[in-house]
């Protein structure tokens, strides 16, 4: 990341796993522009690999204050950044906004 302009210059989404985009256009993704739903992706689908690379580029505290905007993130993946970045489960707006029709198989 750059850090004077706070851009990232060399996350390459093709580094990612392929299943993490298989509904989009790989292209059409723009890794500055894109970062909440490139983190939602890793979080509730990525491999280690995949964490270890926005982790590398974010940082953790960049990947914590994306994730609490991020509206339908699953229980597993709250519970995961949550712990590891220490911010409650109260300040991410997933945790406060239930949806208003229950999933079907939520484990």
């Amino acid at each position: 990341m750059d850090v004077t302009t706070g851009h990232i210059n060399d996350l390459n989404i093709k580094d990612l796993s392929p299943h993490l985009f298989w509904d989009v256009e790989i292209d059409s993704i723009n890794a500055d522009e894109h970062k909440q739903f490139i983190v939602q992706r890793v979080l509730q689908y990525g491999l280690l690999s995949d964490w270890m690379q926005i982790y590398h580029q974010f940082g953790l505290e960049k990947i914590a204050s994306i994730s609490i905007h991020i509206k339908d993130l699953d229980p597993k993946s709250l519970a995961f950044i949550s712990a590891l970045s220490k911010v409650p489960k109260e300040k991410f707006i997933c945790f406060t906004t239930k949806p208003s029709m229950p999933q079907h198989w939520n484990f």
